[in-house]
């Protein structure tokens, strides 16, 4: 005989058995239904989202590969096309994945905290991706600048690059994790106004190590003078040996080695005499004033012939300038187009012997300080030395220059 108590027991627990599949019917179906759902009411917005982050994706695997691509079969590190294909080569896979994602949550309608964590999302990587790219473009255009230097092994920015790369790397990463925590609503006045504090105590700490660091960079940069060019600084003139981080180094032309700090330097006034198309020379003289007219109307033409046999000497004038106490005074002036000094000078040199010769030639002497006495006797009558023509002497003031 059957007991009728287990029979009812069987029977409830059949039925909760089957309201427990009927639960996980309902539990899986859900879901799907949801789904079904959302794709139909979602389907245009899925494709089109689908679409733009596929491009985008493409995009940039392109754009990478032709960075890597570029990089990998030349050496070129320095030129424009070098320095972006550096750029883009620096593209993550990261930012590629989470933007293409950000796009399908844009054109469909996703839950507002799945949207957020997409938004969240992105705002990190772009942040993080713009960081990388400013850096490589900055250290990229640097590294370009340091190439153009005839020595880079001991260029100033060869020298300083580790230096830069660290400053550079702190600033865009620093930037891009304040940009990420104002995205995620975090109040960044008190750190940024934190890190500007921090920044001007350091400043202050390091101003004169800064202060010459950038006064180097400023000299490579804006290029008033580069190793090799003579200078002029101050009463001091002398070949540039070395352009440092903290000084100038220059051969000076008497031969010792002049030190300069590169603050104090490019705050007074630097000639750079390697940049100069010519060099004025300027040679006064002074003839007697015995001298004939006709001699001195063909002074130019006389003194000229000294600088004749050099092409690169273009005389600019040749002038009478006054009268002396002793001399009448002339001036030659004259460019010379060479950039050794010692050629410039040796010439020089050659053209005073010239013109000495010249003179000799025509019978003109130089003048030299000189005074004549005139004295007279008692009653009026000049006393030897004295002019022969007498009644010259007496128009003529008591001394006579010559």
């Amino acid at each position: 005989m059957s007991n009728p108590g287990i029979l009812e027991e069987a029977g409830d627990i059949i039925a909760q058995d089957e309201e427990l599949i009927e639960d996980t019917v309902e539990m899986v179906e859900a879901p799907v239904t949801s789904t079904y759902e959302w794709l139909g009411d979602n389907w245009e917005g899925l494709l089109v989202g689908s679409a733009v982050a596929l491009g985008f994706v493409g995009l940039m695997l392109i754009i990478r590969w032709l960075g890597r691509s570029y990089r990998r079969r030349t050496k070129d590190r320095t030129s424009w096309k070098g320095i972006i294909s550096g750029v883009f080569a620096k593209t993550t896979l990261a930012f590629m994945i989470v933007t293409a994602f950000h796009q399908v949550g844009a054109h469909t309608d996703i839950p507002e905290n799945l949207e957020d964590i997409l938004h969240t999302a992105f705002i990190i990587v772009l942040a993080l991706q713009g960081a990388i790219w400013a850096r490589e473009l900055i250290l990229g255009v640097i590294k370009s600048k340091a190439a153009q230097e005839e020595d880079d092994r001991d260029s100033t920015l060869g020298n300083a690059l580790s230096i830069i790369r660290v400053l550079v790397n702190v600033v865009a990463f620093a930037i891009a994790f304040i940009i990420i925590l104002d995205n995620l609503g975090v109040d960044v006045t008190t750190l940024i106004a934190g890190l500007g504090i921090g920044g001007i105590a350091i400043g202050l700490a390091a101003q004169g190590i800064f202060s010459d660091l950038f006064a180097a960079l400023a000299i490579v940069f804006d290029r008033p003078f580069r190793k090799g060019d003579v200078i002029r600084y101050g009463t001091t003139t002398g070949t540039v040996e070395k352009i440092g981080l903290k000084t100038t180094r220059l051969r000076s032309v008497t031969g010792e080695q002049v030190v300069m700090n590169n603050t104090k330097l490019l705050d007074q006034e630097v000639n750079n005499i390697a940049l100069a198309e010519a060099r004025r020379m300027t040679i006064p003289f002074g003839v007697i004033y015995q001298t004939p007219p006709e001699k001195l109307a063909r002074m130019k033409a006389i003194v000229t012939q000294a600088t004749d046999p050099y092409e690169d000497i273009e005389v600019v004038r040749v002038v009478c300038t006054g009268f002396g106490d002793s001399s009448i005074n002339f001036e030659m002036v004259y460019d010379h187009t060479s950039q050794d000094w010692n050629e410039i000078v040796g010439i020089q040199s050659q053209v005073l012997i010239r013109i000495v010769e010249l003179f000799d030639e025509e019978k003109i002497e130089f003048a030299y300080p000189t005074q004549t006495t005139f004295t007279a006797a008692p009653d009026g009558q000049m006393i030897m030395p004295y002019p022969a023509d007498l009644k010259a002497a007496l128009a003529n003031p008591s001394s006579n220059n010559g």
